[in-house]
């Protein structure tokens, strides 16, 4: 993809650092955060969606408590995030109901996305949310998260948002042009890396730590950061985000900032991790109907079409999906776990909730988590 194909994409995904958002620690730089909004509503009206993700709640709760530095000891970390998410999401709140759109919080932690079961919920929010135009505003639950299982850096937990979603392009905003071939600060004529393959070793000697001690990010882990966003085919964009404009201007395809270029296609990343990736865990057999439907109309597997279920799993846990003589046609996450599966195989979702006493996803595989696996001429 070039950056001419930006404004095709459909799902975007904006990350924004801490010393952007709090104007380098001395509280939260709100004509700023109005003037990123504002851009976030402009491209959300062209039919895309938009995810944010925000850093500055620590950085923003240490400011609001006036502390000197930065804490050191985890506790005192989570009370100042505690303190300083109350006007990170009531400013972004603020800007997004000015322009008639809903904002909503959503917490994660490094649980939320390694687990299969809370990972189908993640995602199943953050997709409804965007289907009822809300703007999700993600950040890690740093008021609970625990060393074992924090992201380290909001760069990672957009890179993994852009994982969960399918995102196709991930914006970074920094308080850098983009990523330089040399540090600014020891030699002044640094030149901007307009753009290189996400896997590019050059990319590893150029990096650096975080310099303004309010985030834990640096360039290596925005590097990081694109280079797990690849693993789904996500293209990066790490841009300023003093640039006037800058997210409308990486969209409408200029050359700004630092383009990391995917080494993979999203529909092959996908279906390496679906395919290779997960243990499978459970069978389903499926009739006529519903094997045409995952071969020839990219539809999603409705329980109407099992006529079997074998196994024991998990909602979220990985199955695969075969024809009446044993062959695998497709693997994909399913929604219930095996004794649920059991109970509606071969119902119509209508009947769920008398069956199940609750009725949740209408389909028993998404289409968005199920990967054909062999097109056969028979059945």
């Amino acid at each position: 993809m070039s950056r001419n194909d930006f404004s095709k994409v459909k799902r975007i995904v904006v990350k924004i650092g801490s010393s952007l958002l709090t104007a380098d620690g001395q509280g939260l730089n709100k004509p700023a955060i109005a003037a990123w909004v504002e851009q976030m509503v402009n491209i959300s009206l062209q039919d895309k969606d938009v995810l944010l993700v925000s850093s500055g709640s620590v950085a923003e709760g240490i400011s609001r408590l006036g502390l000197k530095q930065r804490p050191t000891t985890l506790h005192e970390l989570q009370a100042a995030a505690s303190v300083g998410q109350m006007g990170l999401i009531q400013t972004f709140e603020d800007n997004f109901q000015k322009h008639n759109l809903h904002s909503a919080q959503v917490l994660l932690t490094h649980d939320d996305l390694s687990d299969r079961q809370r990972y189908l919920n993640a995602r199943s929010t953050l997709l409804t949310l965007l289907d009822y135009g809300v703007i999700p505003v993600i950040n890690e639950n740093d008021a609970v998260a625990t060393d074992e299982i924090r992201f380290g850096d909001n760069d990672t937990l957009a890179a993994l948002v852009a994982n969960l979603v399918e995102a196709e392009l991930l914006i970074i905003l920094t308080d850098q042009a983009g990523l330089l071939d040399s540090d600014p600060h020891i030699n002044p004529n640094a030149q901007l890396i307009n753009s290189a393959s996400v896997n590019d070793s050059v990319l590893d000697e150029v990096a650096g730590e975080s310099r303004s001690g309010l985030g834990r990010g640096g360039m290596y882990t925005k590097i990081r950061a694109a280079r797990l966003a690849a693993r789904s085919g996500a293209a990066t964009i790490i841009v300023s985000g003093n640039e006037d404009s800058a997210i409308e201007r990486v969209i409408s395809g200029q050359q700004i900032g630092t383009y990391l270029i995917p080494d993979i296609a999203p529909l092959v990343a996908r279906k390496q991790w679906l395919a290779g990736q997960l243990q499978v865990k459970g069978q389903l057999t499926l009739d006529k109907g519903a094997v045409n439907s995952l071969k020839n109309a990219g539809k999603s597997l409705l329980a109407v079409g099992v006529k079997s279920v074998d196994g024991q799993f998990n909602r979220g846990d990985l199955v695969s999906c075969v024809t009446e003589t044993g062959e695998e046609i497709a693997r994909g996450l399913i929604n219930y776990n095996s004794q649920d599966s059991r109970k509606i195989a071969g119902k119509t979702s209508t009947e769920f909730e008398q069956l199940l006493g609750y009725a949740d996803d209408s389909e028993l595989i998404h289409r968005d988590n199920l990967v054909v696996m062999v097109l056969t001429k028979s059945n």
